[in-house]
């Protein structure tokens, strides 16, 4: 993954804002700078464009969007921009979350009106750390519907999209301008792309397990959800070209991705008042800390699983979620009529089952404090029958990478400016600070489309001259 001398080199094919990847970062840069009049491509190294978008949930965080005061919620990019940097404890790029938290909602706005993006506000429901309903997402909460309507939006503007086209080498000359870029297809086959501004948009370091094994060695063995393309391309290049890497150790892990189905419960069963146990049938943790973290704490327990328990009410609001209908259809969900059933389909002891259910109870009534600090008094009690679903704890996407500035542009370890390179979604360093415990709900598709935006339309400024 070379970057390549430019002194000298010339390019058959040139386009003024190139961009790799074709996710939801990749395409909101390729559509803001397309409305700036500037000529684009895309190169996405799949044949038919999946990543770590489609895998998604398809919910952004915004703050103050037309969706928002239509649905009479009341929200301030301060209120998100607290809750991205509490979530963080204070060890992220504060200055940039509060920028993005600015930007959101022209962000999401933008791409309804102009691009007709199906979401809606999300207004049942809140993810740990969020003070307010921040969330909008698509009908069935599933981002590869999320990613067809970009893809659609991209072709509407005849923007060139070029597939099956993985970026293997780029061009730069001696002050680190970036010239080009070479594609090298499956069958050994090279073309050599020029361009005047290069942004990549092709996610983190996740697929790579030698990269997973020297920055993150805790996450290395757990199941890895997202796409196996993101082997840290963008990273490679970035530490060639002398640009700072910062939060390599970051990452979005979940907690409750049923085995061996690898398909992750809607969230609301824990946030509506369900909790884990493992194979004793004892609780572990504070399981609504969020499910970042919870991810670590799901691998820590015997045979590195554990048990998700909901009732009807939690998996009505879970029902929602794609991935969650997804459960259900492939049987990744039980249902134990009482604590003796449920014990049974556990494995673990029923005394015991019994015990933890019952201390839950208790808290939720205020007869008790919860040992793992945990509130459940917002949520009433579990009732029978209940539902249940062996989970494990897994990898989604890293977190860390090149440093960006407001406009996405990245920076050098010095701290100043790249020539003409741009990086946004898991290609740049994210807002969760140095480890999984930052990812805030949503950070993921909140930098993508941000960054991917702002990163388009700078690019777009920067070759035209402005």
């Amino acid at each position: 993954m070379p970057v390549l001398d430019a002194q000298g080199k010339t390019f058959d094919v040139s386009v003024p804002v190139l961009i790799v990847g074709a996710g939801a970062c990749g395409c909101s840069a390729a559509l803001a700078a397309h409305e700036k009049g500037v000529e684009v491509m895309i190169l996405e190294r799949d044949e038919t464009p999946r990543g770590n978008t489609s895998l998604s949930g398809g919910q952004i965080p915004a703050a103050g969007t037309k969706l928002q005061k239509a649905a009479g919620i009341t929200d301030r990019p301060e209120d998100l921009a607290n809750d991205l940097i509490d979530k963080a404890h204070g060890e992220c790029d504060t200055e940039l979350a509060w920028h993005i938290a600015r930007e959101s909602a022209r962000t999401v706005d933008w791409l309804v009106d102009n691009h007709k993006l199906p979401l809606e506000c999300v207004s049942d429901f809140r993810y740990p750390g969020h003070r307010v309903t921040h969330m909008h997402a698509s009908p069935s909460r599933f981002g590869a519907e999320l990613l067809t309507v970009f893809l659609q939006a991209v072709e509407n503007q005849g923007i060139n999209l070029a597939t099956a086209a993985p970026v293997s080498d780029l061009y730069a000359d001696r002050s680190g301008r970036v010239r080009g870029v070479r594609v090298t297809r499956k069958d050994g086959k090279t073309e050599d792309i020029g361009c005047d501004a290069l942004i990549l948009a092709c996610n983190g370091f996740g697929g790579n397990k030698e990269m997973l094994r020297k920055y993150i060695p805790e996450i290395v063995d757990a199941h890895y959800h997202g796409h196996t393309g993101n082997q840290g391309d963008a990273i490679k290049w970035g530490e060639e070209l002398g640009c700072s890497l910062k939060d390599l150790g970051s990452y979005q892990g979940h907690g409750a991705v049923t085995t061996p189905h690898t398909i992750h419960l809607g969230w609301p069963s824990i946030t509506e008042g369900g909790y884990q146990v493992n194979s004793l049938g004892k609780r572990f943790s504070n399981e609504n800390a969020g499910y970042s973290e919870q991810a670590m704490n799901v691998v820590a327990q015997p045979g590195h699983v554990a048990w998700t328990i909901f009732d009807e009410r939690c998996d009505e609001v879970a029902m929602q979620m794609h991935s969650h209908v997804l459960c259900t259809e492939q049987g990744a969900i039980k249902t134990a009529k009482d604590v003796k059933e449920l014990a049974a389909i556990i494995g673990c002891p029923a005394d015991a089952l019994e015990k933890t259910m019952q201390d839950v109870a208790a808290v939720a009534r205020g007869e008790k404090k919860d040992e793992f600090g945990r509130d459940f008094s917002t949520k009433p009690p579990l009732k029978a029958p209940f539902k249940v679903a062996k989970i494990m704890g897994a990898l989604f996407h890293t977190q860390g990478g090149l440093e960006v500035d407001k406009t996405g542009r990245v920076l050098r370890a010095d701290g100043s400016q790249m020539p003409n390179l741009f990086a946004g979604g898991g290609a740049a360093r994210g807002l969760s600070g140095p480890s999984r415990w930052g990812y805030l709900s949503g950070s993921g598709l909140l930098m993508a489309t941000n960054l991917g935006r702002l990163a388009g339309e700078a690019a777009a400024d920067l070759v035209k001259g402005k």
